[in-house]
């Protein structure tokens, strides 16, 4: 089949959704797929890839985040799917590539995925401290509104996580499917690890070589709640002056989080490591993976972490708090540095306590998301073609459930 991805948030130097765009184009140069990627950037070019290509379409830059820029124009989009003609059209997004794969006139069946919820990732970190979460879901009535209008254009809103899609269902979002996400197999392992780029690490934060090396994986932006992290670390740090913070990633919020990051001590920001392989080495070396997001639609890093090995804090919202569960781990009140403090030390207790660890129930992995994805899309197209005059709404009811 082939899949046209419109993907509004797609940048070569995002995080989750460049990988998750890398794994979906290599996969489908395996098993015979095609996915085209419409993606804005700088200039209009096309890109090949291995599994099909990105055709970037010119389009300014967002004004916060330089590496990402925004749609403008839905002639230029709907040019190059009536060119692709293709299968299956995903709207990344319930935002501008959202609306536009939807509105498209084609043919396609549709799909909206849902990579990440908006008022989980913003509204809830901005105004949490305020007010309660239902409090804000009404506030912002206007935006479910939206979101319910929109995927009535598609034939299936999928999801990452099983919470999601209960979530939007609440919401009356038309038709959510959850797919699990996965991780890349063979990657992220424990026999990765590096002792010698442990001590170095560890040397990097001002730890002592027999110290205690705590990772922090992701993009710096609010939704991340870095400052939550780092100020639950330097309550920990109090008890356990052997501890040390590595943060790893770039966004609109590195001034910051190195700000905070200086004032607590012991925290190094490394930046970005676009070698994957290099990552994996890190994680595998340290010992705990403290998670700040409760907004993650699958979390994809505490994933990973996992399955390096590692130990995981993470809040208790979201797929992070889902997959965190899977191992060892404690869970703390989202955004609350004293509840994120307090995990960490328990989390070290039970590290070092004697015994044997049990087991992790491993995550899913990117090669079994994506056959339960595109066998759902077939299921959408073989039922379409059976039934082309049927009304697409109970079509996609009934082609979901098969």
């Amino acid at each position: 089949m082939k899949i046209a991805d419109v993907s509004g948030f797609y940048s070569e130097t995002g995080g989750g959704v460049a990988s998750y765009v890398r794994q979906k184009l290599d996969l489908a140069a395996q098993w015979g797929h095609e996915v085209v990627v419409i993606a804005p950037g700088p200039c209009s070019r096309v890109e090949p890839r291995p599994g099909g290509r990105i055709v970037w379409v010119e389009s300014p830059a967002m004004p916060f985040d330089p590496n990402y820029h925004v749609f403008v124009s839905g002639q230029d989009v709907w040019e190059v799917l009536d060119r692709e003609a293709p299968d299956v059209v995903e709207g990344s997004s319930p935002w501008r590539g959202g609306w536009l794969a939807g509105h498209w006139p084609g043919r396609a069946v549709k799909s909206l995925v849902f990579h990440q919820d908006f008022i989980a990732g913003y509204p809830y970190t901005l105004l949490g401290g305020f007010l309660s979460r239902p409090a804000i879901d009404t506030l912002f009535a206007p935006y479910w509104g939206y979101v319910r209008k929109l995927s009535a254009c598609f034939d299936v809103t999928v999801t990452g996580g099983d919470w999601l899609a209960e979530r939007l269902k609440s919401f009356d979002v038309h038709n959510p499917v959850s797919v699990p996400f996965g991780i890349e197999t063979g990657l992220f392992s424990s026999d990765k690890k590096d002792a010698a780029l442990r001590r170095e690490l560890l040397a990097a934060c001002g730890a002592p070589p027999d110290g205690k090396l705590l990772l922090a994986v992701g993009r710096l932006h609010p939704e991340k709640r870095h400052r939550t992290i780092i100020e639950g670390f330097a309550r920990a740090r109090a008890a356990r002056p052997d501890l040390g913070l590595v943060i790893i990633g770039d966004g609109p919020l590195r001034a910051s989080v190195e700000t905070w990051a200086a004032r607590a001590g012991r925290v190094h920001v490394v930046g970005p490591i676009a070698d994957r392989d290099c990552l994996a080495r890190c994680m595998a070396s340290g010992d705990i993976l403290v998670h700040g997001s409760g907004a993650e639609t699958y979390g994809l890093v505490v994933a990973e972490a996992i399955s390096s090995g590692l130990a995981v804090v993470s809040p208790d919202t979201g797929g992070a708090a889902d997959l965190a569960r899977r191992g060892l781990s404690r869970i703390y009140a989202t955004g609350d540095a004293e509840s994120c403090g307090g995990a960490i030390l328990a989390l070290l207790t039970a590290i070092e306590a004697p015994g044997r660890r049990p087991p992790a129930n491993p995550p899913g992995s990117a090669e079994s998301h994506f056959a339960a994805l595109f066998k759902l899309y077939q299921r959408l197209i073989d039922a379409r073609d059976a039934a082309s005059d049927v009304d697409r709404v109970p079509l996609a009811k009934s082609a979901a459930s098969a």
